[in-house]
């Protein structure tokens, strides 16, 4: 009981902040800038001001990963499972080109700009699955640095808040369909977080399809993991001159995003008509809110200051990789001719 008591200021102001972001939302006249950018970024603001003490941060860490769960779980409830499955088999063909991109040009570009290949491969993994998450799912596996994981994560943020703003603006500049911008959006854009302000910044069916994406690409977290827990094995035993005790044992279980498989339920669920017409978009509206307040504790947060001393390699690193991904997703959608 504790515990749930402790969360509630956070969570309190992170709502607060998104019932103000769906208001300026309301007054601006700026199609790209949509509620959960504006949320981001006044979180942001906050944080810069005055960093949320120990009693606020609790509920805001509970807000951005727990709440963003939820929401994305209720998301579920106004799609059908046709729909779903069919967005995989879109987002596969990319997501191939894409991770390939990532983890096949990121090595030789650690290489060159003189990177750990832990860092190098956190912020290729970063860029390629899921930001943040896929960051944190790597980490203990490889035996990362806390330094070095604070490096990957800035490099990838840094990018996606860029992302953020310059994908609705690109994606009218280039004419695509809601579509053709959710996939391109969902296979290029960093963080699910960053995912859904973008997706919903550009209009609302293409922030549906572009989450819809971005959960299939965060299951390849779960091969991804599993294949650098065993090159961090092969990487110990050979500094270690053959002693076969190091490495870190994974457990498929502790990296399976289950809500995934919550939000495919709440599908099924709708897709048989179980869910009234009025609940279902009563429950979108909801995800949605608070999709807007995980951002906004996302952003509350972010502390800039820290993220400027993480140097200039890894940020570029991320740059160049998050520039690649942009360019072969596009690639890819216009030979699968979507574009």
């Amino acid at each position: 009981m504790e515990k749930i008591l402790s969360t509630i200021p956070g969570l309190i102001m992170a709502l607060l902040v998104a019932v103000l972001s769906k208001y300026l939302e309301s007054l601006l006249p700026l199609p790209f800038l949509g509620a959960s950018v504006i949320a981001l970024f006044i979180g942001m603001a906050l944080n810069y001001i005055r960093k949320p003490s120990e009693f606020i941060q609790v509920g805001l860490k509970f807000t951005s990963k727990k709440v963003l769960r939820l929401s994305i779980i209720l998301l579920g409830s106004s799609l059908s499972i046709g729909t779903i499955l069919n967005v995989g088999r879109l987002s596969l063909t990319v997501m191939f080109y894409t991770l390939l991109t990532c983890f096949g040009a990121g090595y030789f570009i650690g290489k060159w700009l003189g990177l750990d290949w832990k860092l190098s491969s956190m912020i290729s993994a970063g860029t390629g699955i899921c930001g943040g998450s896929a960051i944190a799912a790597m980490a203990p596996v490889i035996e990362a640095e806390d330094k070095d994981v604070a490096y990957a994560m800035s490099a990838t943020f840094i990018f996606d808040m860029a992302m953020i703003v310059l994908f609705p603006i690109m994606g009218r500049a280039l004419g695509l369909s809601d579509m053709a911008y959710g996939l391109w959006t969902g296979t290029a854009v960093n963080d699910t977080s960053s995912v859904v302000a973008a997706g919903y910044a550009f209009s609302e069916a293409a922030g549906d399809f572009a989450t819809m994406v971005k959960l299939t690409r965060t299951l390849s977290i779960i091969p991804t993991v599993l294949v650098f827990s065993v090159i961090s094995a092969r990487v110990n035993n050979k500094n270690t001159k053959g002693n076969t005790s190091g490495g870190n044992k994974v457990k498929i279980t502790s990296l399976f995003p289950w809500f995934i498989l919550a939000f495919v339920g709440m599908a099924i669920i709708n897709s048989i008509g179980l869910i009234p017409a009025n609940i279902s978009n009563t429950l979108k509206s909801l995800s949605k809110f608070l999709m807007v307040a995980s951002l906004a504790a996302i952003g509350m947060n972010t502390d800039f200051r820290e993220m400027k001393k993480s140097g200039i390699n890894p940020m570029l690193h991320g740059f160049i990789i998050s520039a690649l991904v942009v360019i072969v997703a596009l690639a890819v959608e216009y030979f699968m001719g979507l574009i």
